[in-house]
């Protein structure tokens, strides 16, 4: 296939992928590194597939955004980077940064993509194309699908579950979920109400606020990066949120860890 020096690549790129294998965490070129900056000063989405997350951490480019990176490099990377909000998951889309562990989760995190843009029918369209018909859920194997983990009983919510789960900090509104998943905002909060208890976007907020306690517990980022990597604008809002739902202010919560 074609390919370009870096030189002369530049920075008009939609997404950029770095895709790494044997032991991504020596790599050290500076000048590919310095690239990778750029871009990111640009504005240019980066992902990392298999030990891809690692060179983009090289580049510093992963300060304050969760991800993951294929199993084998996991505990090194914890070592090398003890303050990164790297997850034992088969992929992490955390705003304009889009990780995934390698194998077939590149598969499983390109269906996420094309749901949150075009649609799950779609996504499952080109999932049959592929003869990739088990799609995993991001947590997958860590966790339960969605399924099974809140008893689910329909397609619709299967797929908003998915949806949520894989826009964390960038949250989708209900006519978004409702659109991508198939079906009516009012049939999708009668469903909702019925299965989750809860209506959709209460229950996103619930998701929200389990992955900020999980940030907090687990690093000393500061709370407003805690914040926007769960989807709240500013410390406040997220605060009263986290108190509402937790019983107790983040900054106390962090204290009893």
């Amino acid at each position: 296939f074609e390919t370009v020096p870096v030189s002369e690549a530049g920075t008009d790129f939609d997404i950029l992928f770095v895709v790494a294998g044997g032991n991504p965490l020596t790599f050290r070129d500076d000048r590919i590194l310095g690239w990778v900056r750029r871009l990111a000063r640009s504005g240019v989405p980066l992902g990392g597939i298999s030990g891809g997350a690692a060179i983009l951490a090289a580049a510093g480019v992963m300060s304050s955004r969760r991800f993951t990176i294929h199993w084998q490099h996991i505990d090194a990377m914890r070592e090398m980077y003890p303050d990164a909000l790297i997850e034992r998951r088969l992929f992490v889309i955390d705003r304009d940064r889009f990780t995934c562990a390698g194998g077939m989760a590149p598969l499983d995190m390109t269906h996420a993509l094309i749901a949150s843009d075009h649609g799950v029918k779609l996504a499952r369209a080109v999932s049959d194309w592929f003869i990739h018909t088990g799609i995993r859920q991001a947590e997958a194997p860590q966790q339960a699908d969605p399924m099974l983990k809140y008893d689910l009983h329909h397609p619709a919510l299967v797929a908003i579950v998915e949806l949520m789960t894989s826009h964390i900090a960038d949250p989708l509104k209900l006519e978004d979920l409702a659109l991508l998943s198939g079906m009516g905002e009012r049939q999708l909060e009668r469903l909702a109400k019925k299965q989750l208890g809860q209506s959709v976007m209460q229950f996103y907020r619930s998701l929200r606020l389990e992955k900020a306690d999980e940030i907090l517990q687990q690093s000393d980022l500061p709370l407003i990066e805690v914040a926007l990597a769960t989807g709240f604008r500013n410390r406040s809002h997220f605060s009263r949120a986290f108190q509402a739902h937790v019983g107790v202010g983040p900054a106390t919560r962090r204290k009893r860890r």
